[in-house]
């Protein structure tokens, strides 16, 4: 997993992304939005995962386009980014806020993330794949460990011929519930468009609110 960082790296603020190269092309356009966001300094780390369906996924699940299936690698991937949060590791006294965050399956990655620790402050899932099987009941049954969730959705996403991710506007309504049920601070934006469009853009909102409501 090569590991790609910007931005002030004495900053307090430290978002932590998993990214294909689709995202990795975008990066610095998304930088930009969030800096005229919220005019806030902040490093970004971004963890260019080696193969999306398994380093992302909290566990298996057979493929729903296509021939590949999900692996369960999620939990390697985030033992490496935890790395990344070690305040002690610095020659400096300055205590960070960590923000996780990304785009559709990194989305689903990051919220999972923060029901394993408790290391961020915020969650930030944009166009989260919430249709993976398993994972609203999964949420029900670990809560969410940061202040702070975004989630948003395209307003045509859930309107795909494949019945496992036509499901996405209902799990991500019920993760939305889900989260109000634990006292989470969160917000469900609804965004123009499918999948597809402005991710950088998508992603972008979603850590300038993690960020902007501790």
């Amino acid at each position: 997993m090569k590991i790609f960082e910007y931005g002030d790296g004495t900053a307090e603020n430290i978002l932590l992304q998993p990214v294909d190269d689709h995202d990795l092309a975008l990066i610095e356009n998304e930088i930009r939005l969030i800096h005229a966001d919220t005019g806030k300094d902040f490093r970004l780390t971004a963890f260019l995962v080696d193969d999306w369906n398994r380093d992302l996924s909290p566990w298996k699940a057979p493929a729903v386009f296509g021939k590949e299936a999900f692996g369960d690698g999620a939990c390697g991937t985030l033992k490496e980014m935890i790395k990344y949060c070690d305040d002690g590791s610095r020659n400096d006294s300055v205590r960070r806020n960590y923000y996780i965050g990304g785009y559709s399956l990194a989305g689903l990655f990051a919220l999972w993330a923060a029901c394993q620790s408790d290391r961020f402050c915020g969650a930030a899932a944009a166009s989260p794949s919430v249709w993976f099987p398993g994972f609203t009941g999964y949420m029900k049954e670990h809560k969410i460990q940061s202040k702070s969730v975004y989630l948003s959705l395209g307003d045509r996403e859930e309107r795909t011929r494949n019945a496992v991710m036509s499901a996405v506007g209902d799990r991500i309504r019920e993760t939305y519930e889900i989260l109000q049920k634990q006292k989470v601070s969160c917000t469900l934006e609804w965004n123009e468009g499918n999948h597809f469009r402005d991710s950088d853009g998508r992603t972008a909102k979603a850590f300038s609110w993690v960020m902007t409501h501790p």
